[in-house]
């Protein structure tokens, strides 16, 4: 591929493993790494500089309910509130009192915080999203309406993987079920899932059957809210994980928050973190949106693929976030007693290659043949990339300068 003339090229771009080297990209893929100052640019060609700066792949939001973006103002602290406090002891009430916010939805008053939130993500450097959506009956489908519309406008530019979301339950919410078909039959991508707030072991099984029997004869991939909460009665990351393998789903699996697995002894948590490798179900932590996370560390280790997200943006369950990714993994380096150098790559890892993973995108990754998908940053050493979680001074898509 080195033969191909550049339409593009990064000098002098450090890689995370620290080589100096210049990025040629043609025809929307990386063609060459040589050493900085090997290759000539070609005539024609358009030049970044990076002097020196770090270039890493693109990042990759996980976990992000793109449909509640800024909807705080609209409900109030009730729910944050129960959500939150007391040790995360009662965050399965704060779903029933942030329902009420859906009443609100119409498509003209969601969509431009959606829109607001994909571009801030594109400005620092976030060029695929999980983008979570409510399909409820109190939600209807307006909120994966607003999440589709705003696909369309950033294609090219981010991807977006909208998952049909039933917030409410399936057993406990009456319709659910049939409102997530039609969501994907509107053109939603993933079957969504949220069965440890259901109402007994039985229907929490019941709940992870109907929607991996769905993903299966639909060809999609599931992804899951699974036991958010600090107590070991919760096992629905198990249940998924057995699920998945039951309908042959592997690696087309997610689980998101996962937070009772801190909570398991050893023997159990070595059980499921070796069950979810096997299966491929990958895991998504978001340790600053409650005070609970799953063990992060351990599982990177048993090799599972696992991911940061940012899930939530000024809304029921969280009034923060700014759709940076680096930030989240600052807030994770504290959050999760992750501090050292080898844990600072696995904190970027965790929201550029791991992260891919975890959604099962092959195409992703700074090498020869992979897509010229690059973000270029002023910072030159991981440390002040984390520590000042700047947006990077370029992104490129395809090749070409996208901001």
């Amino acid at each position: 591929m080195t033969d191909s003339p550049a339409d593009l090229v990064v000098t002098g771009a450090r890689a995370r493993g620290g080589a100096v080297v210049d990025v040629h990209c043609a025809g929307g893929r990386v063609t060459a790494l040589p050493p900085a100052g090997e290759l000539p640019v070609p005539p024609g060609a358009v030049l970044v500089e990076a002097d020196g700066g770090l270039v890493t792949e693109p990042f990759v939001d996980a976990h992000l309910h793109l449909d509640k973006v800024r909807t705080l103002p609209w409900i109030g602290d009730a729910a944050l509130q129960a959500y939150t406090g007391d040790g995360m002891a009662d965050s399965a009430r704060s779903i029933d009192l942030a329902r009420a916010v859906k009443e609100q939805y119409t498509l003209e008053r969601l969509l431009p915080s959606v829109r607001q939130a994909l571009a801030d993500g594109e400005r620092h450097g976030v060029l695929h999203v999980q983008a979570f959506a409510d399909v409820d009956t109190a939600a209807g489908l307006v909120g994966v309406q607003a999440v589709l519309a705003a696909r369309e406008e950033f294609r090219g530019r981010v991807d977006v993987s909208v998952v049909a979301f039933p917030q409410d339950g399936v057993l406990r919410d009456p319709g659910a079920a049939e409102l997530v078909e039609e969501a994907l039959a509107a053109g939603a991508d993933v079957v969504g899932g949220i069965p440890w707030i259901e109402a007994s072991v039985a229907d929490q099984e019941a709940h992870v059957e109907w929607a991996c029997a769905l993903a299966a004869r639909s060809g999609r991939r599931v992804a899951m809210l699974t036991d958010d909460a600090p107590d070991p009665a919760y096992d629905t990351t198990r249940m998924l994980a057995e699920a998945m393998r039951r309908h042959g789903l592997q690696g087309r699996g997610v689980a998101c928050h996962a937070r009772a697995l801190g909570h398991y002894d050893a023997d159990r948590q070595a059980a499921v973190l070796q069950l979810a490798r096997e299966v491929g179900l990958g895991l998504v932590s978001d340790p600053h949106t409650g005070s609970v996370a799953l063990p992060v560390e351990r599982a990177v280790a048993a090799g599972v693929a696992v991911a940061l997200g940012q899930d939530d943006i000024e809304d029921a369950y969280y009034p923060f976030g700014r759709h940076n990714l680096l930030e989240v993994a600052f807030l994770a380096a504290h959050l999760l007693d992750m501090r050292t150098g080898p844990q600072q790559e696995v904190l970027v890892d965790l929201v550029t290659t791991s992260a891919a993973r975890v959604l099962g995108l092959a195409d992703h990754g700074l090498r020869v043949g992979g897509p010229a998908d690059l973000l270029v940053h002023d910072a030159t050493r991981t440390v002040d990339l984390l520590a000042r979680h700047a947006p990077p001074r370029v992104v490129l898509r395809g090749g070409a300068v996208l901001r």
